[in-house]
């Protein structure tokens, strides 16, 4: 895989390790939060705020990202049911918006963490635009879940980041755990993944976002619940991990430290 001229080094010790810090990094949900929204007005807003979230998102992955997605037709056979798209996390914006085009018509919903409500300006609009944030405490666990049982039973996709954290143009799949696939076995619905790739340009220094959709994966038949879920990460990190052989180039790099030095080199 070639590596680009002049290009970043970033050394990790731990996949956990965070490379985008966001602002009020700790911030937390309240205990009176609300993921169900029903008051009209709250929903027009939200209505128009997407309208104009897929606009920006098909000038910046045009222009910026330079994003080319293949297979997107797969997903036509989810907007039946609704389903959970799983991909690997490499952009700050685009794995915001880039999933609300790839999926376009279906409306998307992202489970998040809620540092990302310390986004500026954007972080409090998320909400509205589709952000499922993970509680911080049991107790507001169930009205997470019902709000989750919401959106697919109004057939939406709800896109998770099982990688958990932001690694900025990575071109590896990182190991992750399987506890986000009991989603599409608990709601019986399909899984699919979408995997981002970076390959060279002929002109520009960035490459372009090669994402390829895959799937659709459902719950093995026969099999308890935990059994169905671990099936399901094993063959969606397999299907990610093959399709990230695709990549052409590092535009940064990502090396394992082994020494206390966690860092970023020029």
């Amino acid at each position: 895989m070639g590596v680009r001229r002049g290009g970043t080094t970033y050394y990790y010790q731990d996949y956990t390790d965070d490379f985008v810090k966001i602002a009020h990094q700790d911030e937390t949900l309240p205990d009176d939060y609300c993921w169900i929204h029903k008051n009209p007005v709250y929903r027009l807003v939200s209505a128009v705020l997407y309208c104009v979230a897929l606009i920006f998102a098909l000038f910046y992955g045009k222009f910026v990202l330079h994003i080319c997605v293949k297979n997107r037709k797969a997903l036509k056979k989810a907007r039946k049911t609704g389903c959970f798209l799983y991909g690997n996390h490499t952009q700050p914006m685009g794995d915001i918006f880039g999933p609300a085009l790839y999926c376009f018509p279906m409306r998307i919903c992202v489970i998040a963490s809620p540092a990302n409500l310390g986004i500026p300006v954007i972080g409090k609009l998320l909400p509205m635009l589709g952000g499922l944030f993970i509680p911080d405490s049991m107790g507001q666990m169930k009205n997470f879940m019902e709000a989750v049982r919401y959106h697919v039973e109004k057939k939406r996709c709800i896109v998770i980041y099982p990688e958990a954290h932001v690694w900025p143009w990575c071109s590896f799949i990182r190991p992750f755990q399987a506890t986000a696939f009991r989603f599409p076995v608990l709601y019986n619905v399909p899984a699919f993944c979408m995997t981002t790739t970076y390959q060279e340009r002929k002109h520009g220094r960035k490459p372009k976002k090669v994402v390829y959709v895959d799937g659709p994966f459902f719950a093995e038949p026969g099999k308890n619940k935990r059994e169905q879920q671990m099936e399901l990460h094993d063959r969606i990190y397999a299907c990610m991990e093959s399709r990230s052989q695709e990549s052409t180039c590092e535009y940064i790099r990502y090396r394992k430290e082994s020494s206390c030095f966690i860092g970023i080199q020029q």
